[in-house]
């Protein structure tokens, strides 16, 4: 079999060669540029024995297979839903006329929130596209199980289940946990069940924002976290929040109760007092208008049915109907909460934690509270426990850095040398409590990681690949700036423990990654493992 294959205009030079990666490991050949220059070649040429058909399924950064005819690649069909979704049809038409407006509206650049990929601002989750790619140069096979065990949004395991493999995913944030489930479930949903709750939705509130009524909305908290509630929202806002929790909790799909509950939490922090711009807890408070909250989760929850309707109106449901699963569990122990994963997983692929870099559980308290998810007494204590975090005090500072020294030997000489240095010029000049704090962080961050690593390298099976998509960082010690080459020493922690470090591919930094820009990463790796045979 000979099939050309097109390549996608508008991807970076990393993505170009990730592509040639999937395309010669899903054909078993290699790929030929036809008539140009492999850097620049707009079609690759495969010759063996291959499904054509499977390729067009299967493939991430290409959109067109020719072999007996020319097919449009699943990939790119998937993304041009979101194009056919952003026009302004209705959601009926959007429906009806999806599967005829698809080949006419192809994406000229890059596409990130197709089907249930948008339905949740997360800062620092990465690209759909990546991961399916990935999954092909790892050789993830039908069915395969693909695990993420800092699961974060759900990008690895959402886009596993869109073509067909089985996935698991841990996080210890709740709201990670909630939002991947329901993420995974939206792909099986009923378009037209769920066009026609968004309209009833749409009625409810409607007649609720021209009467007065008491919403109740402190009934359903406790006294501790009614009282934070009321201190980072208007009054106002708080009632119209019970009107639209009230209105979900009479949905009867548990499903599609959970996806408007989720386009919900996405809309809390802009009518809130945190500084939306800033990640830590910052107060900023502004004038509520009355039927803002209403006015805006009806506003995201159109555009998100929008997007899952065009996706599911011309990707079969089928598609995803593999098994998922998400653990509320810590990364560091994954394997053993889940024993049957020892030597069952096809590949890992993970975006882990930037060290120190976010404050991951105060960034989403305000939904952990208004949907229940934790209460506002549990969270301190649970943002202690996750990797990353860069909050501390004095004694856990000090009973970090005796584990460190304690446990040198488990860590690679560059990365405790980085540490000490680190030590050494902050501690012989005046910094502030965060930068006293942060070699002992790192230290914590490093030994933490190496936990994570040998809990994949015994989930994997033999021969299996981890990538992990790491952000590199620096910092500023007694006035030196310092490197801290995340992905260098994650993958010199991998070697140590027994992986073979295939390499390390550089990425450009996409601004469309985040939308807290501010907060982004220097540089970005895809750190390429894999478990001995």
């Amino acid at each position: 079999m000979i099939a050309n294959v097109s390549i996608k205009e508008f991807i970076q030079p990393f993505e170009r060669r990730l592509a040639i990666l999937e395309l010669e490991a899903l054909s078993n050949a290699r790929a030929l540029a036809v008539g140009d220059d492999p850097r620049t070649a707009s079609v690759f040429s495969v010759s063996g024995e291959f499904d054509p058909h499977e390729l067009s399924q299967t493939l991430s950064y290409w959109r067109e297979v020719k072999a007996d005819d020319a097919t449009l690649t699943e990939q790119i069909r998937a993304e041009a839903t979101s194009i056919v979704a952003a026009n302004g049809l209705d959601l009926e038409a959007v429906r009806e006329r999806t599967a005829e407006l698809v080949p006419k509206r192809l994406p000229n650049r890059r596409c990130l929130r197709y089907a249930s990929h948008g339905l949740h601002e997360y800062r620092g989750k990465f690209f759909p596209q990546l991961v399916r790619a990935l999954a092909n140069i790892g050789n993830v096979p039908d069915e395969g199980l693909i695990c993420d065990p800092m699961c974060g949004s759900g990008t690895t395991i959402v886009e596993a289940k869109s073509f067909g493999r089985r996935a698991i995913g841990f996080d210890m944030n709740p709201l990670s946990v909630f939002v991947s489930d329901v993420k995974c479930r939206a792909l099986e949903l009923d378009p037209d069940e769920l066009i026609e709750t968004y309209s009833g939705i749409t009625n409810i509130l409607a007649v609720s924002n021209r009467e007065t009524s008491d919403s109740c909305w402190h009934a359903r908290y406790s006294t501790k976290d009614r009282y934070y509630l009321e201190s980072w929202f208007a009054p106002k806002c708080l009632e119209d929040l019970g009107t639209v929790l009230s209105t979900l909790d009479n949905l009867q799909n548990a499903d599609i109760r959970d996806f408007f509950r989720v386009c919900l939490s996405n809309v809390l922090r802009p009518v809130s007092f945190q500084k939306e711009s800033d990640l830590r807890v910052r107060k900023e408070v502004r004038e509520y208008s009355a039927g803002e909250l209403q006015e805006r989760f009806l506003k995201f929850s159109h555009r998100s049915v929008k997007l899952l309707v065009a996706y599911l109106s011309e990707i079969s449901a089928d598609r995803a109907k593999s098994q998922h699963t998400v653990v509320a569990g810590d990364a560091r122990e994954f394997a053993a909460i889940r024993p049957e994963l020892k030597g069952s997983v096809d590949a890992i692929i993970t975006s882990p934690p930037y060290a120190t870099a976010l404050p991951y559980l105060d960034t989403d308290r305000l939904s952990l509270i208004v949907l229940g998810l934790l209460p506002r007494s549990d969270h301190r204590a649970r943002d202690l426990e996750m990797i990353g975090n860069r909050e501390v005090t004095e004694r856990i500072r000090r009973a970090y850095w005796d584990e460190f020294e304690i446990r040198r030997s488990d860590l690679p000489e560059n990365t405790c040398n980085l540490i000490d240095r680190i030590q050494e010029l902050n501690s012989t000049s005046e910094v502030g409590f965060r930068r006293r704090n942060l070699a002992s962080l790192l230290s914590k961050y490093f030994l933490d990681m190496r936990s994570v690593l040998a809990q994949s390298l015994g989930a994997l099976k033999p021969g299996a690949p981890m990538f992990l998509v790491v952000g590199n960082n620096r910092t500023t010690a007694g006035g030196e700036e310092i490197q801290i080459e995340t992905a260098k020493h994650l993958a010199e922690i991998g070697k140590r423990i027994g992986f073979e470090h295939i390499e390390s591919i550089d990425m450009e930094m996409l601004a469309s990654r985040d939308i807290f820009r501010a907060n982004a990463m220097p540089s970005e790796q895809i750190v390429w493992l894999r478990r001995p045979q």
